[in-house]
């Protein structure tokens, strides 16, 4: 088959060019032709420690040789073993494994729920903020405030509303109209365009939701497990949320979902409330408590701040040279490069260049290199987004 066909054999719900991936090794893929890439996508924020990490490897054939599957209806050992880890090292008391970003937050909407249903059966509605993302299924759709997610798939469900994010008057002004079970927010919106809360937001959301019974949920899907260059995003704003949402690298590259709660949240269950057959399979456990092991060390963590922050300061530097360059943000190695136009050509033109970047809202070229990254690499995906932007679009 020629690969301009590839596409005829799935449902057309991405737009993929090129050949196939082949392989990966540290921070590079390499495709079926033969081309290598500097991954600076690393799979939407997945590959947090590149591509066929030794530990990694390590970890699959040693767990592979013993148990793929488990069912929930018995203990696991894998998972008893990061459950342990990931609440020693966060707020929470309790966690919920599942396969995906999208199903940790349809879990944390239903917690929720079920947890403000025993204050009050009208406490039901569920806020969240204008360019969040928070998946594809309908809670987690219902609960992203953009509109071009929703075309075609209304009616939304019921009880989910938007406020202006980073807006704590219009944020205020919409939660005193409505009895609320939850807000569920990103500390630093990925797909919207790497854009960060701000501290009084957030602290603003905690206050609030403290005084009035309402599950603050933080969405740390992609800003989680040490992007910002701290283990989790809430720690830069110095606010704890009831629940957290994880999941894109804490599986080590296989799909794993983790809801984080507090004791009450938790106790609202019961068993036959909520489910999974595959969450918190025994590989991906195995795989998260490794990730979890290497990512959670202060001197990893200090790497990956003073890496993010030499990249932000390369990235200005092109800023002050391209007047298309509108404003550079984000934290440790989630950066975002606002443009004044489209930035698909680009970003086309860095893959036929070999960097592979991924495009975000609000005209922006999202930078999610692996943690690992040296700065040596830094230098040069930053060459070729520069010689990008010099022969203009």
């Amino acid at each position: 088959m020629n690969k301009k066909d590839y596409n005829k054999l799935f449902v057309p719900t991405y737009k993929r060019d090129g050949a196939p991936l082949t392989e990966g090794k540290d921070v590079y893929l390499y495709d079926a032709d033969g081309n290598k890439y500097l991954d600076f996508g690393t799979g939407i924020a997945v590959n947090a420690l590149g591509h066929a990490h030794p530990a990694l490897v390590k970890t699959i054939r040693e767990q592979g040789k013993m148990l793929l599957h488990s069912s929930n209806l018995y203990f696991s050992q894998t998972q008893i073993a990061l459950a342990k880890q990931l609440l020693k090292k966060s707020f929470g008391d309790r966690v919920f494994f599942c396969n995906s970003g999208t199903e940790a937050n349809e879990a944390a909407i239903k917690f929720s729920r079920k947890w403000a249903k025993k204050i009050s059966p009208d406490k039901y509605h569920v806020l969240s903020f204008t360019d969040g993302f928070h998946g594809r299924t309908y809670g987690a759709l219902s609960a992203t405030a953009q509109e071009k997610f929703h075309a075609g798939f209304e009616p939304i469900l019921e009880g989910f509303h938007y406020a202006t994010f980073n807006d704590i008057e219009n944020t205020k002004k919409l939660l005193d109209q409505y009895s609320f079970a939850a807000v569920i927010v990103e500390p630093i919106q990925g797909e919207g365009g790497v854009i960060p809360a701000t501290k009084e937001f957030l602290q603003f959301l905690r206050e609030y939701t403290q005084q009035n019974s309402i599950a603050l949920i933080f969405d740390e899907i992609q800003c989680g497990m040490g992007r910002t260059g701290t283990l989790w995003a809430y720690e830069q704003y110095k606010v704890i949320p009831d629940m957290m949402t994880l999941a894109k690298p804490v599986g080590g590259g296989i799909p794993l979902g983790v809801v984080i709660c507090k004791e009450d949240i938790a106790l609202a269950l019961s068993p036959g409330d909520h489910g999974t057959t595959f969450g918190g399979n025994p590989v991906a456990c195995a795989l998260g408590s490794t990730v979890l092991e290497i990512i959670s060390q202060k001197p990893f963590l200090k790497e990956v701040k003073l890496k993010g922050e030499y990249l932000k300061k390369k990235l200005n530097a092109l800023k002050e040279k391209f007047d298309i360059i509108q404003e550079i943000r984000g934290s440790g190695l989630i950066i975002g490069i606002q443009l004044s136009e489209d930035p698909l050509p680009f970003i086309n033109k860095c893959k036929q260049k070999g960097l592979l970047v991924v495009k975000a809202g609000h005209n922006t070229i999202r930078m999610l290199p692996p943690l690992i990254v040296k700065t040596k690499e830094i230098d040069k995906a930053v060459s070729i987004l520069e010689n990008v932007l010099a022969s203009g679009a």
